[in-house]
């Protein structure tokens, strides 16, 4: 089996799929409807500047993947600092363990509502709501996460499950938040010790090793799959037949092409929800801008919820004598998306009030919404997925990627999974 092999979607988990096809010598041809490759992984220029799509960084815990992403372009590897700003303070992140610079009313609330928290085992919680009271308290979870759930994710903490939250937040001890509390604390209670960063080119520049030789065809959406047939139709009249293929497209689209979907997989697929929203990009004349590499935003009246910096992530990223930002602003739908000027402005006169910069220092803003943002993890999302999936098997696709399988996969994750997709076809690889 040497062609006709299909990977639709270029983002991190379709070039690793084509990348580990080729190696068996079985190459495919990668359909992407964009004019560039990289996906949510990409990112675009404004005037010298560089920004990525979302904030990115690397920490995979595989050799193999880690070794990869080393040999594509050198990197960064940057210390996970990061903070939270609320109600006009500065605290590192994770919050709940440096309480230091709050007022000392503020601070006995959170530590007193810690000791006071409810107590329940895993299988007692039955919402992400519920398990931030049970590890935080109410103070702190109602004042922090549960503020930073509806400007993230789009929902209210009761909504969403909790299988997704991992080793992503920390749990903190009695003593953890104490000692945050007392003095300032230099601990790392992040999931990684270092976040990687390609020195040149940009957060898909880890992916360069994958890129390099294949076949990808731009500006062609997949808008039909004949399963029976093996024949994918595309959105400029072309047709192409395939031995085997492979899907990174958001299985809600996805699950529409193969023609007449069974009514209960169509309902599964419209029932799968995720968040959308808009990046703000701005340059500066100055280098300094950032004093942090990224931080959280709690406050809701304030629309994004993240703002990283590209040039503090590598200085390629901006020309020289120049600093960026990025803020993110999310939705849980496309019914409560605001319009691009009010969020635009809201962000510029927030970022003013934050004393993040002065008018003068402002270059330029720029705007851009994606569709896709997070996969969103309510109660039925298990149930629906499986649906969807089991019905792409049926028609012989094969998933891969974040939306590909609808799940929360960092970059190293929908790379690795575009791998598994080939193993699929390969179980050698």
């Amino acid at each position: 089996m040497t062609q006709n092999n299909i990977v639709l979607g270029a983002g991190a988990a379709g070039v690793s799929a084509a990348y580990h096809l080729a190696q068996k010598g079985a190459p495919a041809v990668v359909y992407e409807k964009n004019a560039d490759w990289g996906g949510l992984c990409g990112n675009f220029t404004i005037n010298g500047f560089r920004f990525d799509k979302f904030v990115h960084f690397t920490f995979p815990k595989e050799k193999y993947t880690e070794d990869f992403f080393e040999s594509s372009s050198p990197l960064y590897a940057h210390p996970p600092v990061s903070y939270n700003y609320w109600r006009g303070f500065w605290l590192k992140h994770p919050a709940q363990t440096n309480l230091f610079p709050l007022p000392a009313d503020e601070k006995e609330k959170i530590i007193k509502d810690f000791k006071e928290r409810p107590r329940k085992n895993a299988a007692e919680i039955k919402n992400y709501g519920e398990w931030l009271r049970v590890r935080y308290g109410n103070y702190f979870a109602e004042n922090f996460p549960f503020k930073y759930t509806r400007k993230y994710w789009g929902r209210e903490p009761e909504d969403l499950e909790t299988k997704w939250v991992g080793e992503r937040m920390f749990v903190p001890s009695l003593k953890d938040i104490l000692d945050g509390a007392k003095a300032p604390n230099d601990k790392n209670h992040y999931y990684t010790s270092f976040m990687k960063y390609p020195k040149k080119g940009g957060f898909r520049s880890i992916l360069n090793k994958a890129r390099e030789g294949l076949d990808i065809r731009f500006n062609k959406e997949a808008v039909r799959i004949d399963a029976a047939e093996k024949t994918v139709y595309f959105n400029d009249g072309t047709k192409e037949n395939y031995k085997n293929i492979i899907s990174t497209l958001p299985l809600p689209e996805i699950v529409k092409m193969p023609g007449s979907a069974p009514a209960a997989v169509v309902r599964a697929a419209e029932n799968l929800k995720c968040t959308c929203g808009y990046q703000i990009s701005l340059g500066f004349n100055k280098p300094d801008i950032a004093k942090h590499l990224w931080f959280y935003i709690y406050d809701e009246d304030i629309l994004p919820a993240r703002v990283y910096s590209p040039n503090l992530k590598s200085a390629d990223n901006a020309p020289a004598g120049c600093g960026s930002l990025q803020a993110e602003v999310f939705f849980g739908s496309p019914s409560k998306v605001k319009p691009a000027g009010e969020v635009l402005n809201n962000t510029l006169e927030k970022l003013k009030a934050m004393k993040i910069f002065n008018d003068g220092d402002l270059l330029f803003s720029d705007i851009r919404f994606e569709k896709y943002a997070n996969v969103i993890f309510d109660k039925d999302i298990y149930k629906n997925r499986q649906t969807v999936l089991d019905y792409l098997d049926e028609c012989g696709i094969i998933p891969a990627g974040r939306f590909g399988k609808w799940e929360y996969m960092w970059t190293h994750q929908a790379f690795e999974d575009g791998m598994n997709a080939a193993k699929r076809l390969f179980k050698d690889i």
